[in-house]
């Protein structure tokens, strides 16, 4: 049985429930924001009890967006942006398994007279494949995707069509399960560890180089957990490798630089964006409060100039003169005399 039967089956007919996880990994734990909350009751009971995700595919700034979900599964994190986005904007599901796709569209006419107006559709086509679809490439201001990545073989083929879709400017943020190590392939066919979400988890080094591959220089991590595996014979089967949720955010920006470089820019967050108001996360690393001049690197400045979020933003510098690496990132100099030296005498 080939990889996408294995998932066909285990999403489609082994689970039949959120209940019948064996980890964690496949079902976000993490604590849903106050003003998320009532987004997520609003959606049928049937598709919230078939929902496996590991992240909460929820970021800011949506009104009137068209957004692509893949591995769209049972909806719930379609209808939930279909809510964020409003009778302006739009949700379009892709995913392979009949069962979840039934589900999902079985409850079309219930979120419509829900919410007053109709803007999800749900198109049955493999995620590796998206050509087949037709989709207009350039034509989606968000792609979104929660836990799926891990199932599919060729990743970066994912990485690079998503990028074409997306418009200038737009955004992949997706949530996904990482290992600490490359696994064992064998795991990749095994169903169990397949369809719980640990058996195709990337390495987190090699997902970096498969985005930057595929077109996003400067991947942001933007939210991250340890993930548990309840289940021994599953956890023998897996080996010492640890595992991590993790929600990134990837921009469709020409040009990024592989490091921070800093060009003595700086932002000011206005404020006023909802459900942000006090203070804007772009990523783990920046964290910038309102009315604050934040100064930042180069990529930073364009993706908040160059993305749906500059109208909330002020933005300081022309990039006209380069200062080197930016402070603080993670990259310094090789000729930085307070790093270690060698305590011997050796000669490159």
């Amino acid at each position: 049985m080939n990889i996408q039967n294995n998932i066909k089956e285990y999403y489609g007919q082994t689970l039949q429930s959120s209940g019948d996880l064996k980890t964690d990994a496949c079902c976000t734990i993490d604590d849903t924001p106050a003003w998320l909350a009532p987004i997520l009751a609003n959606i049928h009971p049937d598709v919230t009890a078939r929902y496996y995700g590991c992240g909460l595919i929820a970021p800011l700034a949506l009104e009137g967006a068209r957004i692509l979900d893949l591995g769209s599964g049972s909806g719930r994190d379609a209808y939930a942006l279909a809510q964020l986005v409003g009778p302006d904007g739009a949700v379009v599901g892709v995913d392979m398994t009949p069962e979840q796709l039934a589900v999902a569209r079985n409850a079309l006419d219930w979120h419509a007279d829900r919410f007053g107006y109709a803007n999800v559709e749900f198109l049955e086509g493999d995620i590796e494949d998206l050509g087949a679809l037709n989709l207009t490439p350039s034509s989606f201001d968000i792609v979104i995707s929660n836990c799926v990545i891990n199932l599919v073989a060729d990743k970066e083929a994912v990485l690079r069509t998503v990028h074409g879709l997306l418009k200038p400017g737009g955004e992949f943020y997706f949530a996904d399960v990482y290992a600490d190590r490359r696994l064992d392939p064998a795991l990749r066919n095994d169903p169990e560890a397949q369809g719980e979400c640990l058996g195709g988890a990337l390495y987190w080094n090699d997902f970096l180089t498969f985005a930057k591959r595929a077109g996003f220089a400067d991947p942001r991590l933007f939210t991250h957990r340890p993930l548990t595996i309840n289940n021994p014979a599953l956890a023998e089967k897996i080996g010492p490798a640890s595992f991590h949720s993790a929600t990134y955010r990837l921009f469709r920006i020409d040009g990024l630089e592989g490091s921070c470089e800093d060009y003595g820019q700086a932002v000011i967050y206005k404020g006023g964006l909802a459900h942000s108001e006090q203070a804007f996360k772009l990523d783990g690393h920046h964290h910038i409060e309102r009315g604050r001049i934040f100064p930042v690197c180069g990529n930073t400045y364009r993706m908040l100039k160059e993305s749906r979020f500059a109208p909330w933003f002020e933005f300081i510098g022309d990039g006209s003169t380069h200062y080197g690496i930016f402070p603080g990132c993670g990259t310094v100099s090789p000729f930085d005399e307070s790093a270690d030296a060698p305590t011997s005498g050796t000669c490159c």
